[in-house]
């Protein structure tokens, strides 16, 4: 048989090691859980810190939240209120307890939209839609407010209250949507759609009044988020009081705290605009008066100029100039030809006594006279060489041969020219020329001598 084995040594902790190794157990298994309750044993000692049991009916879990959390809240813990809590499960050694250090504490409700609102926000954030840099400033003037909002509710009442007695003259249309339910998320972005694409509004002002954060889900809605953002009218979002916030405050282009303050920061105060329309009313006034009385002060010593320089005065003024000038100019003329006269006279009469025309006009006579002695000369000359030349004439025409033809004569001419005073001398068919007194004529001789 074989021997039986030596037992393992025992091994012998002590409290605290154990309470070590459950510890590190738990924190290590479980980490960071999310506890749903009623709260028992709510106790607040001087130290600030806040102890509690979270319960159900079956078991509860000791959980404790440290100072400065506990005491930044937003409700009153007290036994029997339903919560939620957040946080890491560990041991309290001391007790050999676990318990939840918790960090984070809310009323039961509104913690799983707690939950969707941060992630969603956060999801929103990274995507750029809450940065300051795509947001929209107000338009320097604004004339046409669509409001989206439910018709009954007192956020409507408010803020057209403060609109009409801010600035009546601003128009307001109301665009009815629900504001709270399952299909209000849906029915609001549609509206906004529309309404934006209509292009008919300066602004457009998303209003509701307070409440839980269930009854403000419609305006935590991705959806809705996205529309704002998308939207080409400035976006306003109002929803609830000013310690109510929604995902559309983020989005929107200007969050107001109130609906109350939306209509404020949307409409200019009517009695500040008629203190200023007074104010440039009167300044208008004294710079028009002031405009005057310069005008005037100007026009004064022009009208004094203006007289003096009148038209018909003026032109008084030029014809009596004129007549004077004209005056000036006659008296100039005849001094100027007394002193040429003066200063020429002389000149006149010594060129006068040697001014060739009396020599000029003498030889003219002289020439005049050669002219007729000479004319009455060739005359005579010419008469009495007429008559010689007559006399010759008729001496020279008593032996012209041509006068013999007038008597019925012929003279016979050669082919030279010579006259034939022979018949002998021509031959036959010799041509000649015969001379009448009337003409010539050529002959043919036909016959022999």
């Amino acid at each position: 048989m074989t021997p039986p084995l030596p037992a393992p040594p025992r091994q012998v902790l002590a409290p605290a090691q154990l309470n070590a190794l459950a510890r590190g157990l738990l924190e290590d298994a479980l980490g960071q859980v999310w506890i749903e309750g009623e709260l028992g044993g709510v106790s607040r000692p001087a130290s600030g810190h806040l102890y509690f049991a979270l319960k159900d009916a079956r078991a509860q879990v000791r959980c404790a939240l440290f100072k400065p959390k506990s005491q930044r809240l937003g409700f009153r813990p007290v036994d029997g209120l339903q919560v939620l809590a957040h946080g890491r499960v560990t041991l309290y050694e001391p007790r050999g307890e676990y318990q939840l250090i918790v960090d984070h504490l809310e009323e039961a409700g509104e913690g799983a939209l707690r939950r969707a609102f941060e992630a969603l926000k956060a999801q929103l954030a990274a995507e750029g839609l809450f940065d300051a840099t795509r947001k929209r400033p107000l338009p320097a003037r604004i004339a046409r407010i669509g409001v989206l909002s439910s018709p009954g509710g007192a956020a409507v009442h408010d803020v057209l209250t403060v609109l009409r007695r801010r600035f009546g003259l601003l128009e307001v249309d109301l665009l009815p949507v629900p504001v709270q339910g399952p299909q209000a998320a849906a029915e609001i972005v549609r509206m906004l759609s529309r309404a934006d694409a209509s292009a008919r509004y300066d602004v457009l002002l998303l209003t509701r009044g307070g409440g839980s954060l269930e009854d403000l889900a419609a305006f935590n809605d991705e959806a809705l988020a996205r529309a704002i953002a998308a939207a080409r009218t400035v976006v306003v979002s109002a929803i609830g009081h000013e310690i109510d916030v929604s995902i559309s405050d983020f989005v929107a282009d200007l969050r107001a705290a109130t609906p109350s303050a939306a209509a404020e920061l949307l409409s200019p105060d009517g009695r500040d605009l008629r203190r200023r329309l007074h104010r440039l009313r009167e300044q208008i006034d004294i710079a028009v008066r002031r405009g005057i009385e310069r005008g005037w002060l100007r026009l004064d010593p022009l009208q004094h100029r203006l007289g003096a320089q009148q038209p018909l005065a003026r032109l008084q003024r030029g014809a009596e100039r004129l007549a004077m000038l004209w005056h000036r100019l006659g008296l100039g003329i005849g001094q100027a030809q007394a002193a040429r006269r003066a200063r020429f006279g002389p000149l006149v009469r010594r060129l006068s006594a040697v001014h060739p025309r009396p020599r000029v006009e003498a030889l003219a006579a002289a020439s005049a006279r050669l002219i007729d002695t000479h004319h009455r000369g060739i005359t005579l000359r010419l008469a009495r060489e007429a008559t010689r030349l007559a006399a010759l004439a008729r001496a020279l025409n008593a032996v012209n041969p041509l006068a013999t033809l007038q008597r019925g004569y012929a003279i016979v001419l050669d082919a030279d020219g010579r006259s034939v005073r022979s018949a002998a001398s021509l031959s036959r068919g010799q041509e000649v020329a015969v001379r009448l007194s009337d003409g010539e004529r050529r002959l043919r001789v036909l016959d022999d001598p």
